[in-house]
């Protein structure tokens, strides 16, 4: 799953919400999960995958990241409901 993509970590359902942006997804969020990566994720525990969006470049993805980033708390959590209502971890589907 090596193409650029924009995710939502959560701790939990409507718990703390990480987004970010990549070219690997499978190996960040492998980081995320297993503490390799400093900062926000490792200091709050925010380790689930909910919500991701791949696109075709990475610049298409981190105009898609920039313009999540400044959106309401209750629209990222709206947009993880719309394609994941029961806030499953995605992790084991994309890691196969």
């Amino acid at each position: 799953m090596r193409e650029p993509a924009v995710y939502i970590l959560a701790t939990k359902p409507y718990g703390t919400l990480y987004v970010g942006v990549t070219s690997d997804l499978v190996k960040r969020i492998w980081q995320h999960r297993n503490d390799a990566v400093e900062g926000f994720t490792r200091q709050h525990g925010v380790y689930h995958l909910v919500h991701f969006e791949q696109f075709r470049s990475m610049v298409e993805a981190i105009e898609r990241e920039k313009e999540l980033k400044k959106w309401r708390r209750a629209w990222k959590i709206a947009l993880v409901e719309e394609s994941n209502p029961d806030w499953r971890d995605l992790w084991p589907e994309i890691s196969q």
